[in-house]
């Protein structure tokens, strides 16, 4: 008799299968009215992983992952998202879009994370659904979608969105065990076995079989999205002892108080408790441990590929949708704040004219994800309204850096709960995410703004906070690159105005006037006038915040 294992491998492989016969029907019927250069047309792979930080050594433990993306490729030193926080992020790579103009700002349902607004107004014009729509791709899913994805107020996993041939979506947000998959609209339910149900292999061996069964006669698009290293930390058995001694970074941000920064960082124990610094060493253990499983999944996709013989026809992407911080201004762990942990991620590319080993310092951004996937495939983007930039020139040295962006914009809309936070009372309603010891790592009025700017002469941050403050903090990373000393206050005038101004822009910008000449480029025009004339009540509070 076959094993449980087996049975379980059988059954999807016959689920692909028939799928594919179908495809393939499909496909041959529509071939006589294809271009030939369809065939000739590129296969992509984006593996996105979730929370996984650039700042803090996150890519250390993916040696595979490095070897076979990265030093076959390009990797990308200054890669940022749009919002430090799962859905708004993922909401931006799969748009292109800046979260003011997808409109999703937190988690929650009411955020509008996966809500039917989303899937009427945004799900339709998503990169994957171009692809699909429009290049001819066939185009597969495997893994975490949408934090609030399955949510039975917005059609559970029985919705699936338009764009997509495969569908093999997670319900809700990460997980290792027990949990349920959407197989094309229908649940399915996994338990603890870690042979059967580990999420990350599962995801592994359904891609892999999908490179397997797949047409052969269409390009594809294979997105990977991998529950690690979310918490809640689970690594796979045989990784459960690794890194023993690890700790977190010890950085010049660990474990000092913010004097100078937003009251949510303020109120943040200095020193942290002794079982805080080792719950948080505890977990960025578990969180390296995790990645472990990651750099097996990668391996595997890659060597398949190669067996296939389409590795050299093929794009691979490897990102994350956010940053992460442990320890960094005592705030004990999590994401969302406006700081170098939480909004850089790492990019690794690989692919078709790409020369291996390469590095770029260039600016990019997640809202770029989209754009230059439909540029690899051939779509023209100003048929788009998307925000982002195409960096394929970049990696196959046609552009120009003296034209590339020297600025991009982050946004949060900060969550917080009606009622005081049981681990917390003292600071009464509106904060969320507390630990036992009364830090909270998120409130109604952690609402921000930032321009980060990166050119040849400049590398700074400016972050207003929508409060009753207007908060403003400003970093020149050149000589301060952990964010230590807030300058606001010394920082140039005329700087400070032109700063402001650009975030103005940005913040009301929409597809192509997103891409215009920041600050730091000599493109740039400042109309002080413009400024003073249509915003003279909001520069006034900031100046009045300043002095």
């Amino acid at each position: 008799m076959a094993s449980p294992r087996l049975r379980v491998r059988s059954v999807a492989l016959t689920r692909l299968a028939l799928m594919c016969v179908s495809l393939l029907s499909n496909s041959a019927a529509a071939v006589g009215n294809m271009n030939l250069n369809l065939y000739r047309r590129p296969n992509i792979v984006l593996i996105l992983t979730d929370d996984l930080d650039s700042s803090m050594g996150g890519m250390i433990p993916l040696s595979k992952t490095r070897a076979l993306i990265g030093d076959a490729g390009i990797t990308f030193t200054n890669t940022f998202v749009a919002s430090p926080l799962c859905c708004p992020s993922r909401a931006s790579i799969l748009t292109g879009k800046y979260p003011h103009n997808h409109h999703v700002i937190n988690n929650t349902l009411e955020g509008n994370c996966s809500s039917q607004a989303w899937q009427k107004t945004q799900e339709p014009i998503t990169f994957p659904a171009l692809l699909q729509k429009y290049g001819y791709y066939q185009t597969f899913f495997a893994g975490k979608y949408l934090n609030e994805y399955g949510n039975k107020q917005a059609g559970g996993v029985e919705h699936v969105p338009p764009g997509w041939d495969y569908w093999f979506a997670l319900e809700r947000n990460s997980k290792y065990y027990n949990y349920t998959l959407s197989v094309n609209g229908k649940a399915e339910r996994h338990g603890q076995n870690y042979s059967e149900d580990y999420l990350t292999d599962v995801l592994a061996n359904i891609s892999i079989d999908f490179l397997q069964y797949k047409s052969n006669y269409r390009p594809f698009f294979m997105m990977v999205s991998t529950p690690a290293p979310h918490s809640p930390w689970t690594a796979a058995p045989q990784y459960e002892g690794q890194f023993s001694s690890l700790k977190a970074p010890r950085d010049p941000n660990f474990n000092i108080h913010g004097k100078d920064k937003h009251w949510l960082i303020r109120q943040a124990k200095t020193p942290m408790t002794n079982s805080s610094v080792e719950f948080l060493d505890n977990a960025y253990r578990k969180r390296w441990r995790t990645l472990l499983s990651v750099d097996d999944l990668v391996e595997k996709v890659v060597k398949k590929l190669e067996v296939r013989g389409e590795l050299e026809n093929t794009y691979i992407i490897f990102t994350s949708d956010n940053g992460y911080h442990t320890g960094q201004f005592s705030l004990p762990m999590d994401k969302r704040q406006l700081y170098e942990f939480d909004i850089r991620v790492p990019l690794l590319v690989r692919g078709p004219n790409i020369k291996p080993n390469q590095t770029s310092p260039l600016l990019v951004a997640n809202i770029d994800l989209g754009p230059t996937v439909l540029d690899m495939a051939g779509y023209d983007i100003n048929k788009t309204q998307m925000d982002g930039m195409s960096f394929l020139p970049v990696m196959t040295g046609k552009a120009n850096g003296s034209v590339w962006r020297t600025d991009f914009l982050v946004e949060y809309e900060g969550e917080g709960h009606n009622v005081s936070d049981p681990a917390c009372p003292i600071l009464g309603p509106g904060v969320s995410e507390c630990f036992p010891d009364c830090v909270c790592e998120d409130s109604y009025n952690n609402t921000y703004a930032c321009v980060r700017t990166l050119s040849q002469t400049a590398n700074l941050q400016y972050c207003e906070f929508d409060d009753n403050e207007v908060f403003v903090e400003v970093y020149n990373l050149t000589g301060d690159p952990f964010q230590l000393t807030n300058i606001a206050k010394t920082i140039d005038q005329e700087v400070l105005e032109r700063m402001n101004h650009r975030l103005m822009m940005l913040q009301s910008c929409s597809g192509q006037s997103c891409r215009t000449p920041g600050v730091y480029d000599s493109r740039f025009k400042f109309d002080p006038r413009l400024m003073f004339n249509s915003l003279n009540p909001h520069i006034s509070r900031l100046r009045q915040t300043l002095k």
